[in-house]
C-alpha cells in the first residue's frame, strides 16, 4: 500500500489533528457543553438539548468518540455519554505549549 500525507507527520501531530477536526462543529462543540453541563447523559437527552434529528445527533457523536473526546457506556436500551478526560488532556497540553512559546517571544514575529 502506499503511503498517505499523514505519513509524513508525527503520530502526535495526526492525533492532535482528528482530536481538532472533531471539535470543528458546532454541534459537536455545543455537545461537550451539555456533556459538561450534566456530567453524563443518555443520546436521547442530547436530541432534545440540539435542534438536530437522533440520526445526526447520533453520527456527532460517533465523531466525538472515535476521536476520543467523549466516552459511552450501553446501558439497558440507550448509551450514556460522558467526557473522555485522556482526549482533553492531549489538547490541553498541545496548548499551554503554544502559550508558552507565545509568552517567551516578546511579539518579536511580524
Amino acid at each position: 500500500m502506499g503511503t498517505t500525507k499523514t505519513d509524513f507527520f508525527t503520530d502526535n501531530q495526526n492525533e492532535l489533528a482528528i482530536l481538532a477536526k472533531a471539535l470543528g462543529h458546532p454541534a459537536r462543540i455545543a455537545i461537550i457543553e451539555y456533556l459538561l453541563k450534566v456530567n453524563t447523559c443518555i443520546c436521547g437527552d442530547i436530541v432534545n438539548e440540539l435542534p438536530l434529528s437522533q440520526p445526526t445527533v447520533s453520527q456527532h457523536l460517533k465523531e466525538l468518540k472515535n476521536a476520543g473526546l467523549i466516552k459511552g457506556n450501553i446501558e439497558g436500551n440507550a448509551i450514556c455519554y460522558c467526557i473522555n478526560e485522556s482526549g482533553f488532556e492531549k489538547i490541553k497540553v498541545f496548548f499551554q505549549h503554544v502559550t508558552t512559546h507565545l509568552e517567551k517571544r516578546n511579539n518579536e514575529c511580524c
